[in-house]
């Protein structure tokens, strides 16, 4: 049988809306659970981030980022634009004094190596024009705050003049997380890299197929069509074709941004001799495809249809700790198909 693109990602084509789950016999259950199960590791999780508790609006520096990384479906369009495959901030969680903040990095994965790190800080206009004027020129240095060898309080931000002194906090002020608007908290920005793992497709999940009592209604209608035109499709030339994956469907909105879905694509239709330059066969493919039609071996198939070329997508969501995450996953989408 031949391989297409994401074994894994094919299964999203079986997942019914959360609302109808509850009607499914109990076996039905237990296979779309080990669906969500095995595409959340696509996606590098155990499990699904819980939604936040209330209304967030994610920074703004995480939203350009990500429309400037991937075009409106999340698939990449600066591919050299991160540093790493993974960008997390996280918000100042101290209630205390002006330079010294706390960020909870308990989120960040053993399997994540830390590349860079951005603190971003919105400094506040002086009171007085003389205090802005007589401390316009002054640098900041930024010291981790350790109790001991074994633990890191948080950061703490030393204003100093260019002569050296250290200045009063009255003069240099920043805005903080208790006083001042979302989108001027303190942030500590970092880029990451993350080790993916490819994973397999259980034969539990392999042999689901099409057959699976809990398709779609949307699935049941193109499969319906699809048998109304089974001669013609035989001879149709390997093509891809669309493949939209639904995040509100499988019952993810409230944790992703963006996108609300993609378009994933895959690939079909035949590779029989001859096959043409349209189809971007291999050299090994053409041979395979005379070999099959000539039948001068025994259990020779013809070629398969796959993607030759995959793109990557980007997820922009919320973690567990209300955290705004943008990572990057490869070979997410079907850019081309060819016979292999």
């Amino acid at each position: 049988m031949c391989s297409r693109l994401g074994a894994s990602l094919l299964l999203l084509l079986i997942f019914l809306r959360p609302n109808c789950a509850a009607s499914l016999p109990g076996h039905n259950q237990q296979v779309r659970s080990q669906a969500l199960k095995r595409l959340l590791e696509v996606f590098g999780m155990v499990d699904a981030p819980q939604s936040p508790h209330r209304v967030r609006q994610p920074p703004q520096y995480m939203l350009d980022l990500y429309n400037a990384v991937a075009d409106v479906d999340g698939v990449t369009k600066q591919p050299d634009l991160l540093v790493g495959n993974t960008v997390r901030s996280f918000l100042d969680r101290s209630r205390s004094q002006q330079l010294q903040f706390f960020f909870n990095l308990s989120s960040v994965a053993k399997s994540e190596t830390i590349l860079s790190a951005e603190l971003h800080l919105f400094k506040l206009r002086g009171r007085l024009f003389r205090d802005t004027l007589h401390h316009r020129q002054h640098f900041c240095q930024v010291y981790t705050w350790t109790h001991d060898k074994k633990s890191n309080k948080g950061l703490m931000v030393i204003v100093q003049t260019l002569a050296g002194q250290q200045t009063n906090n009255h003069f240099v002020r920043f805005a903080t997380a208790r006083d001042h608007h979302s989108s001027k908290q303190p942030m500590l920005v970092l880029f990451t890299d993350e080790e993916r793992r490819g994973i397999t497709t259980s034969s539990s999940l392999k042999d689901m197929g099409t057959e699976n009592p809990f398709i779609s209604h949307r699935i049941l209608q193109n499969k319906a069509s699809q048998n109304r035109n089974t001669r013609s499709l035989h001879f149709q030339g390997c093509q891809r074709h669309h493949l939209y994956v639904d995040f509100e469907e499988i019952g993810w909105s409230g944790w992703i941004i963006s996108p609300r879905g993609y378009n994933a694509y895959h690939c079909k239709g035949a590779c029989v001799f001859p096959l043409g330059k349209n189809m971007r066969p291999t050299n090994h493919a053409t041979v395979q495809s005379i070999i099959n039609a000539l039948k001068l071996a025994n259990d020779v198939a013809s070629p398969c249809c796959i993607p030759d070329k995959l793109f990557s997508i980007n997820l922009l969501y919320f973690d567990d700790d209300e955290n705004v995450v943008l990572k990057q996953y490869d070979d997410m989408v079907a850019g081309s198909c060819g016979c292999h």
